[in-house]
């Protein structure tokens, strides 16, 4: 193989390597104009779901060969009601890694829809509530670390046996691996307002959003 045959196996738009290890999901930043003033959708997880009770922007999983514009509007149209033809894209914010295997990419858009006319999905959502884009601007979220560390093994909670996920011995890698190893100190973003909390990927996610303005 020569220097152009490498060349044309690059690929023309690097993505992220191993993408499809993680979970891929698409979320929406959606603004909407309340009382003459810009204002952010969120929602708040139904009891029934994952992450109950949770703040969150409208969003889900990324299908196979559906883009993310895509994903967003119909996400978006199956929990608040809004038609897809509805809402305006503005444009999209850098991709956001978590460190518990989720990849979101970030969908912005706009939409000029009766915010009375939404009509929530109650399988997936509790309610749906708006904060001006101002409050945003003008307060800084809390700021809060977490260690995140590799475990090599766990401890199954049904039979109460230990899981060896990474056989150390046997793949001759050196013995500090057999325990848990890595410092990685994660921010975690925390907003209050209007009563509820708005925390976690949704905070940084508004946070590099606030940061691009």
């Amino acid at each position: 193989m020569n220097i152009n045959e490498i060349k044309q196996k690059l690929p023309l738009t690097p993505d992220i390597s191993g993408r499809e290890e993680y979970f891929n999901s698409v979320v929406l930043l959606l603004l909407v104009p309340v009382n003459g003033e810009l204002h952010i959708v969120f929602e708040k997880r139904a009891n029934n779901i994952p992450q109950a009770g949770e703040i969150c922007l409208p969003g889900g999983k990324q299908e196979k060969n559906e883009d993310k514009k895509s994903t967003a509007l119909r996400e978006t149209e199956e929990e608040l009601g809004i038609p897809k033809n509805k809402i305006k894209i503005l444009g999209e914010q850098n991709t956001l890694i978590a460190p518990l295997g989720v990849i979101i990419d970030v969908v912005v858009g706009y939409t000029d829809f009766p915010l009375e006319k939404i009509i929530i999905n109650q399988a997936e959502v509790e309610k749906c509530f708006t904060v001006p884009l101002s409050f945003f601007q003008l307060t800084e979220p809390e700021e809060y670390k977490v260690m995140i560390k590799v475990h090599p093994t766990y401890v199954d909670e049904i039979t109460n046996e230990e899981v060896v996920l990474l056989p150390w011995q046997e793949l001759g890698v050196p013995e500090k691996y057999s325990h848990p190893w890595g410092k990685l100190s994660n921010k975690i973003f925390v907003y209050k307002t209007q009563g509820e909390v708005i925390w976690g990927i949704t905070a940084r996610i508004v946070r590099d959003f606030i940061r691009l303005l």
